[in-house]
């Protein structure tokens, strides 16, 4: 079977009703931009069971391999929306980096180094692949209604929703949207339209991206010289991905013609001076970057949210730009399918950017100071990193201080105002406070098959019981109670631990905890229970069950609190 050339495809303009309408049609929710994020919001949206228009200027996908490196959380996202074993299947996964000062390793990490866990770290894949395999998910789903070559071209905003004025090659038409989701990248013409600007700092650097196709017996690791011989005085990133294809990243210097620097003259030599003059290779692609590491005030206006690059834009160092995006999409979509069925107030909305513009201002502040390090503007900058380096070799306080892109995380919630507090009388260990990402672990099914934790998880709210003996039926009735009184529908998830079997219970999913690796991530003991929001994030926790709490947890969780 041939595979499809994901660069190659064209995708045909198609006139639509709306075009005809002495009214403009109004839909619930319209996503511009068709690229990773806006295709995941879309996608969540609509096996929410919420109608989607997804417009896009454009009638192709992305060329080039632009964003390539795909995280755990955001690989767990797409897990939930059926993609994440594609995705994950034909990238290159990787756990361990290793830095470099000149010709020297000074220190290699891992960045998973515990067992249990179904993704990895990350994995490199080419960002057209990414958007095929989304596009094709979102091509089939009968709720998404995607228009290539239709350009938006004038917005404007009202309390119930947005006017959006459209360009096709047809002519011009109008439309309504209820929402309107701003994916449309770091240029963003619908922030520009609404008056909005994104604030931030631009470094005085470039970088040239070259795609290398080639046989080599490096290993699926991520390479990162500091002052190579090859390349001196200048940075070199180095990543394998799928299909023989290598990503190098040269540090060009500010003074750099970009249209010079893309010439097969000048990218040729200085990728045989990392691979030796003798390495047979092909060149693919490549192109010159700058950076700035920007958002906006906040990501929402009215009915109009911003995600992605559209909201904020980083360094490439660290993977955090894609990543964060789709955890953008991750965090409205649950939120925004909840306001238009009318079970959460317009003001969970609220959350979404208050959730989110701390996200992306964790993520600036990451790579801003990976970028500091990497491209010191200064003699005295460059003495402290040189000297870092060179310590770094036999003392491990030095590091914590190397910074070849501190790699993305999911963020954690901590200070949001839909989670419930833990309460005072209660101890815990652990990660999985309230507003972090719920970890993965091996479970087995009720049926004993293995399973994996997080796909346990439907995309509902979850509220997680661990036990180690039959529970009452007294305990089982109060968790149905609590379902019955759950603002939203909840799914009841019985955890047995590792000496007692799953619950027969039909109307529970239940789940075997049979290494126990969930139990400890959890730091729960029978009778512990937790409160999990549709993005997989702790709401609330508690160590037993009281009806009464954990109905307020969920209706804070809601923003109805």
């Amino acid at each position: 079977m041939t595979e499809t050339d994901y660069q190659a495809l064209e995708f045909a303009y198609c006139p639509h009703a709306d075009q005809q309408c002495a009214t403009p049609a109004t839909h619930p929710v319209v996503v511009v931009g068709a690229g990773p994020v806006g295709l995941t919001a879309a996608l969540d949206l609509a096996q929410r069971g919420v109608r989607v228009v997804l417009l896009d200027d454009d009638h192709k996908l992305s060329t080039g391999s632009r964003a390539i490196c795909f995280a755990k959380r955001t690989l767990e996202i797409w897990d939930r929306l059926g993609l994440g074993e594609r995705m994950t299947s034909k990238g290159v996964s990787w756990n361990v980096g290793k830095i470099f000062f000149r010709d020297e390793e000074v220190w290699r990490f891992d960045l998973l180094p515990e067992p249990g866990h179904r993704r990895p770290a990350f994995v490199n894949l080419q960002q057209y692949y990414a958007e095929g395999f989304l596009y094709e998910a979102a091509a089939q789903h009968p709720l998404i209604d995607l228009r290539w070559k239709n350009k938006v071209v004038d917005v404007s905003t009202q309390p119930d929703g947005a006017t959006l004025r459209v360009d096709t090659p047809d002519g011009p038409y109008t439309l309504r949207a209820q929402w309107l989701i701003a994916c449309d990248g770091a240029r963003s013409p619908i922030r520009k339209m609404l008056g909005q600007e994104a604030h931030g700092r631009v470094f005085k650097d470039r970088f040239l991206i070259a795609d290398v196709k080639m046989t080599a017996s490096f290993p699926s690791e991520r390479w990162f010289w500091f002052d190579p011989p090859f390349h001196p005085n200048q940075s070199v990133l180095l990543h394998r991905q799928p299909d023989n294809v290598w990503r190098i990243d040269f540090q060009l210097g500010w003074n750099a013609d970009p249209a010079e620097a893309v010439k097969p003259a000048n990218v040729l030599p200085r990728i045989r001076a990392l691979l030796g003059a003798d390495t047979p290779f092909e060149l693919q692609w490549a192109s010159v970057y700058t950076f700035a590491c920007e958002r906006m005030d906040t990501f929402r206006h009215q009915r109009v949210v911003f995600a992605g690059d559209a909201a904020h834009r980083v360094s490439p160092f660290g993977a955090r730009g894609a990543n964060s995006g789709v955890q953008d999409a991750d965090n409205l979509a649950w939120k925004l399918a909840a306001v238009l069925e009318g079970i959460a107030p317009d003001t969970l909305m609220d959350t979404y950017a208050s959730e989110r513009e701390a996200a992306a201002d964790e993520n600036l502040l990451n790579s801003t100071r990976s970028t500091d390090f990497i491209t010191p503007k200064c003699a005295v900058s460059r003495h402290f990193r040189n000297a870092t380096l060179r310590l770094a070799r036999e003392h491990p306080f030095a590091r914590g201080l190397v910074n070849s892109g501190r790699l993305s995380l999911p963020s954690v919630y901590a200070d949001s105002p839909l989670n419930t507090p833990d309460s005072e009388h209660e101890s815990y260990a652990g990660r999985m406070v309230p507003g972090a990402p719920a970890s993965d672990a091996p479970v087995r099914d009720a049926r004993h098959h293995d399973a994996w934790w997080l796909s346990m998880l439907d995309g509902r709210f979850v509220l997680a019981l661990f036990h180690d003996e039959a529970l009452p039926v007294s305990t089982l009735d109060a968790l149905r109670e609590i379902a019955q009184n759950s603002p939203m529908p909840l799914q009841l998830v019985l955890v047995a631990t590792a000496t007692v079997t799953a619950s027969s219970a039909t109307d529970f999913t239940s789940v075997h905890d049979h290494e126990g690796c969930l139990a400890q991530r959890y730091d729960a003991r029978p009778g512990t229970w937790y409160l999990i929001r549709p993005d997989q994030h702790i709401a609330a926790r508690g160590r037993e069950v009281e009806s009464q709490r954990i109905v307020r947890a969920l209706r804070r969780a809601l923003g109805q609190a």
